[in-house]
């Protein structure tokens, strides 16, 4: 685990890529903020809770209605999961 002393000498690309291949992030999303980050998706219905999986650095991983299914990918791929709100 980096100590603060670490974290406070990282340079700016240092700290993007903290974590990675290690960390993934789990957010809910409403689908109308889907094609800002997963513009490869389909037009979806407005109103609708989703969930989503990235890589530490932010890059998009999975999008799902199911909450369970961005936990079993992270595991799949070996993720430490965290859940940002």
């Amino acid at each position: 685990m980096a100590t603060r002393a670490t974290l406070d000498r990282l340079t700016r690309n240092e700290f993007a890529h903290l974590g990675a291949g290690k960390v993934g992030y789990i957010r809910k999303m409403r689908s109308e903020d889907v094609s800002r980050v997963f513009p490869e998706a389909p037009d979806l219905n407005p109103g609708l809770d989703l969930w989503a999986l990235f890589g530490a650095d932010g890059t998009p991983i999975l999008l799902t209605d199911n909450r369970s299914s961005t936990f079993y990918k992270a595991a799949e791929d070996e993720l430490t999961t965290v859940s940002l709100h």
